[in-house]
């Protein structure tokens, strides 16, 4: 993947933004005000700062020699990756979206990117299905009402609906 690529996969993302803070050398890319990358223009071969779990940062250190803990950033939580030196164009746009969705998992509820139906599921706007099942099960598993359990218990009240 080149540099032009990664700016094309990043800018694809629902509610991404470009900009230069740091100078007009680095590339920046944000959703909700927070960053979910950053690449150098003048690097070679070129490099780009993205979020990651912890764990997965470690993995994929292990993995790939192009993947070192993030320049200039917290290292536990941020790589730096060579995105022109061999690594699968497939893995590099795993690793932006896990750190696209990192970034918008860990906006406020107001923040959020919306999906089509308006609401503010950060998951479903990335495409997780995982989440929607979750919720149904939380939904389900909220605790009935007083009134509601008397009327199980056959004291003569009606549910609520």
């Amino acid at each position: 993947m080149d540099l032009e690529s990664f700016r094309e996969y990043c800018l694809r993302k629902p509610e991404a933004t470009e900009g230069t803070p740091f100078g007009p050398d680095v590339l920046v890319f944000k959703v909700g005000g927070k960053i979910f990358a950053l690449a150098s223009l003048d690097d070679v071969p070129a490099r780009a700062n993205l979020k990651c779990d912890p764990d997965l940062a470690l993995e994929l250190r292990d993995r790939y020699e192009q993947v070192t803990p993030g320049y200039h950033m917290n290292k536990k939580h941020w790589n730096t990756v060579e995105i022109e030196s061999g690594i699968p164009d497939i893995e590099l746009r795993k690793m932006i979206d896990h750190s696209y969705e990192l970034v918008v998992n860990s906006l406020p509820k107001s923040k959020r990117v919306r999906n089509k139906g308006g609401s503010a599921s950060p998951l479903r706007a990335v495409g997780s299905r995982e989440l929607e099942a979750k919720t149904k099960l939380i939904k389900a598993a909220k605790p009935l009402k007083k009134y509601q359990r008397v009327a199980e218990n056959g004291a003569g009240r009606s549910r609520a609906t």
